[in-house]
């Protein structure tokens, strides 16, 4: 039996990732050094964790609807769970402002699976 080696698949060159980072030499060094961009990955960072908080609170909303419409809360319960629904939709939309994010900022494109949210 012939194994056939993989299709070579180079590696991308760092200078296509030019958006977040530079690099330059400076006179008295001989080696390159990397320069980040921090607002740009703090706003990428922020983008990413504000995404992943998004999904769960619409798993957490999926999960009380269930929960509600299977009987298993009392109106006490369903009344702070809505509350805190509530303020943590707040919460998030805050933050999505503070970080100048659009709501279509926070939905990811999983390719052939589609938009996460």
């Amino acid at each position: 039996m012939k194994v056939e080696n993989p299709p070579h698949h180079p590696i991308k060159p760092l200078a296509e990732f030019a958006p977040l980072t530079t690099f330059r030499t400076a006179s008295t060094e001989s080696r390159p050094r990397l320069e980040i961009d921090g607002d740009r990955v703090r706003n990428g960072l922020a983008q990413l964790v504000l995404t992943l908080v998004k999904l769960l609170h619409e798993l957490l909303e999926r999960q009380a609807i269930q929960r509600m419409d299977s009987g298993s809360l009392t109106d006490e319960e369903i009344e702070r769970l809505g509350l805190t629904l509530m303020k943590q939709a707040e919460e998030l939309e805050r933050l999505r402002e503070l970080f100048d994010l659009k709501e279509e900022d926070l939905n990811l494109d999983l390719g052939p699976l589609g938009r996460l949210l």
